[in-house]
């Protein structure tokens, strides 16, 4: 009987607390420590693995490295209250829930930045509830140990920006010929408004409706 409670403590309490200790650890490294590899890269290079072409590129860069206009852009087209929050949009969880009740639309993501920069760093990217759960976790720690300016650094750094391409500084070259500190107001909202589809979608090359919501945001910014 004490076998067995001892074994129940340890799988309840210990290795919980061990997680949790381990997790505020590795968040808090990571507030000083560069992102330069993460699982969505290799679960890229394990799917492509067969693609001679297939190759990945990313270079990490400090904020302060990056132009101004993509870190706007980002706010503008994935998350306007990036700055006011804490974490997660409830408001717009509320009216997407709301919509999918009364209007019966479809579910979507109401990711804010900071739940997309948790997925991309602690996570692979699959589309299941228990990577919702797991990437809150992550959101509330970064939140909690990180500056919101650490998390857009991060942010701008490893998102998928196109076919083995990740982080603004590779997303410049790859596609403007220069680096992130260096893009145009313009071409940082080509590259903002691709993020939801950035395997399908090219910053240089935008259909209609892409480049009539490029002027809008424009407009906007």
């Amino acid at each position: 009987m004490k076998k067995k409670r001892k074994w129940t403590f340890k799988l309840f309490v210990r290795l919980p607390l061990l997680f949790i200790a381990l997790s505020f650890a590795l968040v808090l490294l990571l507030r000083y420590v560069p992102v330069y590899y993460t699982p969505l890269m290799l679960k890229r290079s394990i799917e492509n693995r067969k693609l001679d072409s297939f190759k990945t590129q990313h270079t990490w860069v400090s904020l302060d490295q990056i132009s101004p206009e993509l870190a706007k852009a980002v706010v503008l087209t994935e998350d306007q209250k990036f700055y006011t929050h804490h974490g997660f949009d409830w408001e717009e969880i509320r009216k997407m829930r709301e919509d999918h009740l009364n209007k019966g639309t479809k579910l979507r993501g109401c990711s804010t930045i900071s739940q997309q920069t948790a997925k991309n760093v602690f996570s692979f990217g699959s589309r299941t509830g228990a990577r919702k759960v797991w990437e809150a976790y992550w959101t509330v720690l970064i939140e909690l140990l990180w500056s919101k300016d650490r998390i857009m650094e991060v942010y701008l750094n490893v998102i998928e920006m196109g076919p083995g391409i990740y982080g603004a500084e590779a997303a410049a070259q790859q596609y403007f010929k220069c680096n992130a500190i260096k893009l145009t107001k313009r071409q940082a909202v080509s590259i903002a408004i691709c993020l939801p589809n950035p395997l399908r979608s090219n910053p240089t090359q935008l259909t209609n409706y892409q480049r009539n919501r490029c002027n809008r945001l424009l407009e906007q910014m």
